[in-house]
Order: structure tokens, then C-alpha cells, then sequence
């Protein structure tokens, strides 16, 4: 479990996040939604620790981790897995390069158990044998698929992922969500995802924050997102043309 506790953030001056009061459940899919600009991509930095917060805590797991020295922020980092926008592979990798990555660089593993980790992720994500592919050689969703192998090889017993579904077509678009809904269960991981993708909201969000002007202004599951009557939230869900017929349909039931 993560806390923000009174969470603020500015720059220069210029304050983004406005005294944070949330959670994100061990064993969930934590949403993060919002208009760009909002404050969603620096509250989670915040809470990776590439920002450094002006006031309020950060709690994994009972510990305020705002307070960690240097030596503690690496290990916690260790935990934490990172799914980004991009996908972020390195080109001139393999798959089985771009997965084993973060085992080089922070486990003891020998190269034999980092292969072997590195084939368990693959199948864990429905890429077996694409070891020796190279980025360029795979489509969206399986550069999707690869980065979440990466995000996880370490074992992470917390997952962050940013736009997962961007730039993908809606059918990937469920594959991805699904895997990161059957992994977070499996493993029992508090997975935090920054979406505006209200499919990812109506289908996976077990707990959902709705940042607005940087403050949290609610907080709900996929289960009441449709029937809450606040007028931004409402004004963010219904955005879309598909979204203003499924509330139309839902008024008329």
C-alpha cells in the first residue's frame, strides 16, 4: 500500500499539487485520471521520487520514504517497477537484452538465472521465443508487451505505468489492460496507471483518482465513475462523442 499524506509540489513558484490526501491499494489497479496539465504525471513522480515533495509524506508500506537517504531511495527503486508511455526500449537491444536490463544492472543474478528470468517474463506476457528479436522487429503491442516483461523481471512489489495504452489500436488496447489487471492480481502488486483512456477507467479501475487543478478532487471505483453528478469529473468522463451516448443510454434505462 502507498499513502500520500498533505502532499505539495510547486516550481518556481508556481504550485502543481495542492495538499494530496489519497491511497493505492496492494493487490488493485489504482487509476490516476485527469485533463493534461492537472497534476497527474508530477504526483507520480513525486511518489517514484523524481520530484521532491514541499510539504506532506510518501508511504510505502508504513514508512515515509521522503525521508530516505540516498542509499534507501536506490533500494527502494529495486521494488518499483516502470511501464513508460513509450514503451522506452533500447533499440539496438534484443528482447531478451531490453528484459535481462535491469537484472544487470541491479541483481546478483548469474547469467544463467537472468536468462532463465528473463524466458519466465517473456511467457508471462505471451512472448516466448522472441529472445532474439530486435524492437524494430515487433509490432506496437508486443513493444508493449516486452516493456512490461522489463517492468516486472525484477520482481517488483510496486508497478507504475504511464499511458500504457497510447498510441495503441482499442483491441490492443485490452490486451495490454488485461495483462496489467492479470499481473497486478497474480503477483499482488500495487499497480498505479496514469490513463485518460476511459476503457482502461471502465474495465480495470479497482480504485480511481480524479485529479483536478491539482487537488484530489474525487475518489470512486469503475463501478460509480458513471453515476457520480460532479460536474468536472462529469465534464472530463463524457468528453467524448462514444462517452455522451453511453450516459444517454444509461439516462434512458
Amino acid at each position: 500500500m502507498i499513502e500520500v499524506k498533505n502532499l505539495s509540489k510547486s516550481f518556481d513558484g508556481n504550485e502543481i499539487l495542492f495538499d494530496i490526501n489519497t491511497h493505492f491499494e496492494r493487490g488493485k489497479v489504482n487509476l490516476i485520471i485527469g485533463q493534461s496539465g492537472s497534476g497527474k504525471t508530477v504526483l507520480t513522480k513525486c511518489i517514484v521520487g523524481l520530484h521532491s515533495v514541499d510539504t506532506g509524506g510518501i508511504l510505502f508500506n508504513n514508512e515515509d520514504v521522503t525521508k530516505y537517504n540516498s542509499q534507501q531511495q536506490n533500494d527502494l527503486r529495486k521494488q518499483i517497477g516502470m511501464l513508460f508511455q513509450g514503451g522506452a526500449l533500447f533499440d539496438s537491444m534484443t528482447v531478451e537484452q531490453n528484459v535481462m536490463f535491469p537484472l544487470m544492472m541491479f541483481s546478483e543474478l548469474s547469467k544463467a538465472e537472468m536468462k532463465k528470468r528473463v524466458d519466465e517474463c517473456l511467457e508471462r506476457v505471451n512472448l516466448e521465443g522472441k529472445n532474439k528479436l530486435y524492437p524494430s522487429e515487433t509490432s506496437g503491442g508486443m513493444q508493449k508487451r516486452i516493456a512490461i516483461a522489463r517492468a516486472i523481471s525484477m520482481n517488483p512489489k510496486y508497478l507504475f505505468c504511464d499511458e500504457p495504452n497510447s498510441g495503441l489500436d482499442p483491441q490492443t488496447a485490452i490486451v495490454i489492460d488485461e495483462l496489467i489487471q492479470q499481473i497486478t492480481y497474480e503477483y499482488n502488486i500495487t499497480t498505479i496507471v496514469v490513463t485518460h483512456d476511459m476503457n482502461s477507467v471502465l474495465e480495470i479501475g479497482d480504485n480511481i483518482l480524479f485529479i483536478y487543478k491539482g487537488h484530489a478532487h474525487w475518489e470512486g471505483n469503475k463501478n460509480t465513475i458513471l453515476q457520480s453528478d460532479d460536474q468536472y469529473l462529469n465534464e472530463f468522463v463524457y468528453a467524448s462523442e462514444f462517452m455522451r451516448t453511453v450516459r444517454k443510454n444509461l439516462r434512458s434505462q
